[in-house]
């Protein structure tokens, strides 16, 4: 009796886990605001280190996931902040994008919106993780986004495990916590420049 009870256990957690593991942009929820935003350190596109406890020591840091150079959803939406990076650094705040892609596509992001902000390599999705904003995409979308777009995912990412990031927006203060965030699992839903501006700490 106590054996089956065993295995029951053992298959329900392996169960929840798989569950947790295969979650789906729908299912995913993201750090919501007023939490402590949690602190990383990354790689920029010349692979150079980036500490976030730094960079708040200098001001809050507008903090925006996307899922790469290859997504034209992506490019549009870092063009705008681009287009518009001077009235946000005039608040004060440092632009920060992350994505799942090498330094290498970072550099080709940079190339396609003009980026002149930081871009940073999430290897291993260690960031979206923290941040809950990463998901599993179908293998459909994944065949889709590589075939049609020209993702190259598996090579980009470094990775056999295809995860993305919800293209969520975080406004995080210099004590730490998250003041604001645009989270949306539709990814043609993004931040726009006047809801960051309105919302940057005065």
């Amino acid at each position: 009796m106590k054996l089956l009870t065993t295995i029951l256990i053992l298959t329900l957690a392996i169960t929840h886990l798989l569950a947790q593991e295969q979650r789906s942009a729908e299912e995913t929820k993201g750090l919501q605001v007023g939490a402590i935003a949690p602190g990383f350190k990354a790689l920029d596109a010349d692979n150079q280190a980036f500490d976030l406890e730094e960079a708040l020591g200098e001001g809050p840091v507008l903090l925006i996931f996307y899922r790469g150079q290859w997504c034209p959803y992506c490019n549009r939406h870092l063009g705008q902040i681009q287009d518009s990076l001077q009235f946000i650094t005039d608040k004060g705040a440092r632009v920060i994008a992350v994505s799942p892609e090498k330094p290498d596509y970072l550099e080709k992001m940079a190339e396609k919106t003009g980026a002149k902000f930081t871009l940073l390599y999430d290897e291993g999705y260690k960031i979206a993780t923290a941040y809950g904003v990463s998901f599993f995409p179908k293998k459909t979308e994944v065949a889709m986004y590589n075939t049609m777009l020209g993702a190259n995912i598996k090579e980009a990412h470094q990775s056999d495990a295809p995860e993305l990031p919800i293209p969520a927006t975080y406004i995080i203060g210099v004590d730490g916590s998250i003041v604001w965030r645009q989270f949306n699992p539709d990814y043609k839903k993004r931040s726009t420049v006047k809801e960051i501006l309105e919302n940057l700490p005065k």
